[in-house]
């Protein structure tokens, strides 16, 4: 199964089975529209069979860092649809990732009207940027009401509806990195005593609603997941039921039937590794592509595929400074290493100034 050879994924086709993972980078323009930098970025890089976009807001209340994407409101879809353009004129496939930030965030970071809001009010430690006040604590949270909750699903599966109407081929539910959803699904961010919290299903409950309405939304070739069982960042730390947790996660994605499940290892960051018999317990669970992700070179990728324990591998920072990563993996060709202080800054310095190898 080589890296670079076609493959299909629902109904998108694909011309290799490199993916571009999601990765923040704070370039959106007033609004949080996407500009006319973001669609050339993402062009620079459409060499890959599918890309996954940032993070994007579904909700004024998850858009917890500066300037980064939403795609609520109409201005914001037609700022979209001139990326999806861009990276499909070059022959690449491209899901939009959702993402809520729940507790992750800061008040000033979001528009008028909006709230900080998680599962349960657990404060988050550390800090968090702000264009305005610079480095600051994160906001505390309120605890989402039923009427939240219910408020919030539907965002997200509006989202997915004007995701599609921007041009993406799908969208991926953002489950992982200790973002909104995993809040839901992780016991010390959910204190819930109603039927969101408490036991594994309760936990569970809240992303499964979600992924369900997007299905009957926008239909299941259209919906992944990325998941991160053994990561720890926005201070999730491990608890007994993780691997019974992702067992019955996997088992009623199966079941509803997702395209993908995209499997992100943080160990290449300092987190814990995911035990291999988590991943082979996910394929024998879940029928559908798996995208693995999390410090990966063409070796590993194929080796990865080759064992069959992978449909496509994600790669991440390479592609930063590497807008043509395929070209140079498949050539060989030494790769540029990111400059780590621009990751996040605004304008192209850092973002599409990177040169291609010829």
């Amino acid at each position: 199964m080589p890296l670079f050879h076609p493959t299909r994924l629902g109904n998108t086709d694909l011309k290799n089975r490199v993916v571009m993972a999601p990765m923040t980078r704070c370039r959106n323009e007033a609004g949080n529209v996407p500009g006319p930098l973001m669609a050339t970025y993402y062009a620079q890089r459409a060499g890959a069979g599918l890309i996954v976009t940032e993070g994007t807001s579904p909700s004024p209340n998850g858009l917890g860092y500066a300037r980064i994407p939403g795609i609520f409101t109409n201005a914001q879809v037609d700022g979209w649809r001139s990326v999806t353009r861009a990276v499909q004129a070059r022959g690449a496939g491209i899901f939009m990732q959702l993402m809520h930030t729940g507790r992750v965030s800061h008040q000033s970071n979001l528009p008028s009207g909006g709230e900080v809001i998680a599962p349960s009010s657990v404060d988050l430690p550390g800090e968090i940027w702000s264009d305005s006040d610079g480095m600051q604590p994160h906001t505390p949270a309120r605890a989402m009401t039923l009427e939240d909750v219910r408020r919030t699903r539907e965002e997200f599966v509006q989202a997915a509806r004007n995701a599609v109407a921007a041009g993406c081929d799908g969208v991926e539910l953002h489950g992982a990195n200790g973002y909104l959803v995993e809040q839901f699904i992780h016991p010390h961010t959910n204190r819930r005593t109603d039927v969101y919290g408490g036991s594994i299903e309760g936990r569970a409950r809240f992303v499964l609603e979600v992924v369900e309405g997007m299905i009957a939304a926008i239909g299941k070739e259209r919906v992944g997941i990325r998941l991160s069982p053994y990561g720890v960042f926005n201070d999730m730390p491990h608890y007994p039921e993780i691997d019974e947790t992702y067992d019955y996660l996997a088992r009623e994605l199966d079941r509803l039937g997702v395209v993908y499940i995209h499997l992100v290892d943080h160990s290449s960051m300092g987190a814990p590794p995911v035990p291999d018999c988590v991943t082979r317990r996910l394929r024998e669970a879940y029928h559908g592509a798996v995208i693995l992700c999390g410090g990966y070179d063409r070796e590993r990728a194929e080796e990865a595929l080759d064992a069959g324990i992978a449909d496509l591998v994600a790669f991440g920072r390479p592609f930063i400074s590497n807008p043509d990563l395929v070209e140079r993996m498949q050539q060989g060709v030494p790769l540029t290493e990111p400059d780590m202080d621009t990751f996040y800054t605004p304008g192209a310095r850092g973002y599409t100034d990177y040169p291609a190898a010829t």
